[in-house]
């Protein structure tokens, strides 16, 4: 099925990148300062590693401490990248099938772009219950009923004006990041 919505019309040209030499502890403060959940790793453009927030946690869970440590180290190396032509049905699909939320896009291995689920979704909400098929949400508790899910929907976020899943916060509807910051 396609969609007729290429991935280089969707995807994030602006992405965050770093060298693989960078120190882990350098890298999570560019993730906050950026607020970003990964982190490119190439050198000459060359695609080298993609450092996410779970590596971040699994290095942690197995170090304890971080210093020292450089990016390219506990990086993901086995990467999963698209074509900028591939109709963004194929990427959705591709997202599903590996589990993975984000890809980098890529032309005769250097990266020329970043997409991701927010990406997709900001570009065609519709596709929402394509992406989610195959995840599995944690959907938040409603604090008056435990067993009843907290009011959510997806919509433009009223502090960082963001398209996200929302979530109701003291009567304001807004995103996983700013709920969590």
């Amino acid at each position: 099925m396609n969609i007729g919505i290429q991935v280089g019309d969707v995807m994030t040209r602006s992405f965050v990148s770093i060298k693989p030499e960078m120190p882990v502890l350098s890298a999570v403060k560019l993730m906050v300062k950026k607020r970003v959940g990964s982190l490119i790793l190439e050198e000459n453009g060359f695609l080298k590693g993609i450092l996410t927030e779970k590596d971040i946690m699994w290095a942690l869970s197995k170090k304890k401490d971080l210093s020292g440590i450089k990016a390219g180290e506990i990086c993901s190396r086995k990467i999963t990248t698209i074509k900028p032509s591939a109709d963004i049905y194929d990427a959705i699909m591709l997202m599903r099938k590996k589990k993975f939320r984000r890809l980098p896009v890529t032309v005769d291995k250097k990266v020329i772009g970043y997409l991701t689920l927010k990406d997709i979704l900001r570009m065609q909400p519709e596709l929402f219950e394509i992406a989610r098929e195959g995840y599995h949400i944690r959907w938040p508790v409603n604090k008056k009923n435990e067993k009843e899910p907290a009011a959510v929907k997806e919509g433009v976020c009223e502090e960082c004006e963001n398209f996200d899943i929302l979530y109701d916060q003291d009567g304001k509807m807004i995103c996983e990041d700013c709920r969590d910051s």
